[in-house]
């Protein structure tokens, strides 16, 4: 089954619902999601406005890089280490 994918709009959208008082498997049913999803979704977007969402998604990317920047570092340094702790 293809994977779908929801803008951080639409998840916020589907939140807001269930604030306003829709029932979880209602709400699942209807947008084609489990409602293990949209507990999910509550638990990292409950509370946030659209801007916010944005905000922390680029931030998780931002994120992501630096944490590979970092390891390719780590491991160049570890390289080096290694090739002159030989001994010649």
């Amino acid at each position: 089954m293809k994977r779908k994918r929801f803008t951080e709009e639409q998840i916020i959208a589907v939140l807001r619902e269930h604030e306003a008082g829709a029932k979880a498997g209602d709400l699942a049913r209807k947008h084609g999601i489990s409602e293990a999803t949209l507990y999910n979704w509550k638990a990292k977007y409950g509370g946030m406005d659209v801007s916010d969402a944005k905000r922390l998604k680029a931030l998780e990317d931002e994120n992501a890089k630096l944490k590979k920047l970092l390891a390719d570092q780590m491991l160049e340094a570890s390289a080096l280490r290694e090739l002159l702790s030989k001994k010649w």
